[in-house]
């Protein structure tokens, strides 16, 4: 591309909503004149797709179920009023609790005003909350907000460790639709054992954000905790954010939720266009169709320009790799879609992986997240030169190298980092992940793969509990093949697990050899 050409097609491939002031710029990004109009029939058909989905079909044909996220910010749009009422009336009771809260009418079991939040989740029922309280906390929140994202004892203990002497005054929400997931029930049974071992009662302090009927309902319930809210199975958890379980925390926090609801609604209005080159998560879709051949075959790295973003690239690896991800289309063909993304943030980039990105091999493009505003306290660190100056300056310099290299990029630019505009960047990639879903005619709605997961993690903890059994059974130490043949099952799984219980049971003692092999496992 000549240089000479770069103002122009700037021109032609800039679009900005400037009601909204969010613009996005695709020139850099290397298609060729047609491609619009080769993709116009399948752009067009992945817009009615959305709307269909909007209207409330059934979007998820391997659980029978709607997805609904896009009515959470926009209610009116539900296809029924016992939906609309599954969002109005949470939100209500959680607004009205927060503010019970924030006034000192709910208290600790000791009578503390509440200063803290732990939010006990996995995944989406984390990952929301943590990108939303990380981007937009301040000093001034009435309700400091912590996480157990995993189930790490050696994590969970270090988010302890910074509520010690606070959980009197602490109020603790598990995040399960299910009810059943083991990293946000571990989590439970950790943050109630440390409130049992400071002589509190845990109930008190103790609130579910969970399906009705769930087993983690049911807990709440027969445990007499403070409060329970629900979730539908109509809200999948990757976009889940602005639900119950990312507005409670908002809430409690003292965050503006209905700012946040109104970017995704205003995203939501602007990105039902049926005219592609003003529908920016379609033009968002289609670089990532263009970039990747259709098939995933570039990374997605997301650089925005900001430390109030630096989770947004995190947060985005679960909604587009867990939606894309997929083996078989919805014809049943074997396809293997997905887009992988990583990221962190400029210009911190600038120092680690940017060399890679110009000089390294191609197979990548960047996404741009330029804030406006440099934000509150910007000194002058040269005459006439501000400190966001060179946050700027990096960002046009990384942008121009990447270019002078042949290396593709796009920029998504907002005003501010507040509530309404990260709303609608939440939005944004959301829509652009169902469009792009119907542009490769995959189910962006289901995540077969995470099931299996869970499922081998349950096989390895029964293969662990058979191979315990064995070494107590006998009074010599044995290999792991020993082990494995005593009770049918793989050497190297068994000879794994064996090492975890020698490292994690005291009573279990493993002899290292020369090799693997011929390591020993005995109860001691």
């Amino acid at each position: 591309m000549k240089e000479n050409s770069l103002w122009s097609r700037f021109q032609q491939y800039f679009l900005r909503y400037n009601d909204l002031g969010i613009s996005m710029d695709i020139s850099r990004m290397n298609f060729p004149d047609d491609f619009f109009r080769r993709m116009s029939g399948a752009a067009d058909e992945a817009v009615q797709a959305m709307k269909v989905l909007e209207g409330g079909a059934i979007a998820n044909p391997d659980e029978g179920r709607m997805v609904g996220h896009y009515w959470l910010r926009n209610p009116a749009l539900a296809p029924n009023d016992e939906i609309r009422s599954q969002i109005e009336v949470p939100n209500r009771e959680i607004f009205a609790f927060a503010k019970e809260v924030h006034a000192g009418g709910i208290k600790g079991s000791t009578g503390q005003k509440i200063t803290d939040l732990l939010v006990v989740g996995i995944g989406g029922s984390a990952l929301g909350p943590q990108l939303v309280s990380d981007a937009l906390a301040s000093a001034s929140d009435p309700v400091k907000v912590h996480f157990f994202d995993n189930t790490d004892p050696d994590g969970m203990a270090k988010v302890l460790g910074g509520l010690a002497g606070r959980l009197p005054s602490t109020l603790v929400v598990v995040i399960s639709k299910s009810g059943g997931t083991k990293e946000s029930r571990n989590g439970m049974l950790a943050a109630q054992s440390a409130f049992r071992v400071a002589g509190l009662d845990f109930a008190p302090h103790f609130v579910a954000v969970t399906g009705e009927g769930s087993l983690l309902d049911k807990t709440a319930e027969a445990e007499g905790w403070l409060r329970r809210f629900p979730m539908y199975d109509w809200i999948g958890g990757r976009t889940s954010v602005m639900s119950a379980v990312g507005v409670f925390p908002m809430a409690l926090q003292g965050l503006d939720v209905c700012a946040f609801l109104e970017g995704a609604k205003a995203m939501d209005a602007k990105t039902r266009s049926d005219d592609v080159p003003k529908n920016m998560a379609m033009l968002l879709a289609l670089m990532w169709f263009y970039a990747g051949d259709g098939k995933g075959s570039k990374d997605m790295v997301v650089l925005p320009y900001k430390d109030r973003l630096l989770l947004f690239s995190r947060y985005l690896q679960q909604l587009v790799m867990e939606s894309l991800g997929k083996e078989f289309d919805l014809d049943g063909k074997e396809v293997n879609q997905g887009i992988a993304v990583y990221g962190n943030k400029g210009s911190t980039d600038q120092h680690a992986y940017v060399q890679q990105l110009r000089d390294g091999v191609n197979n990548f493009f960047v996404t741009f997240l330029e804030v406006h505003s440099a934000g509150q306290g910007d000194a002058e660190v040269e005459p006439g030169i501000l400190c966001g100056d060179y946050l700027q300056g990096f960002l046009r310099g990384t942008r121009t190298a990447l270019h002078e290299k042949g290396r593709e990029s796009m920029t998504i630019s907002v005003p501010k980092v507040d509530a309404f505009y990260l709303g609608s960047l939440v939005a944004l990639y959301e829509r652009a992940v169902g469009f792009y879903a119907s542009l490769v005619n995959i189910n962006a709605y289901h995540q077969p793969g995470v099931e299996a997961g869970k499922k081998a993690a349950a096989l390895i903890l029964e293969l662990q509990a058979k191979a315990l059994v064995a070494l107590e059974s006998g009074k010599e130490p044995q290999t792991a093949e020993q082990v494995a043949l005593a009770i049918g099952a793989e050497p190297e799984e068994v000879y794994h697990v064996l090492v975890h219980l020698g490292a994690n049971r005291e009573k279990v003692k493993h002899e290292m050899a020369r090799v693997p092999s011929e390591d020993t496992f005995v109860i001691g």
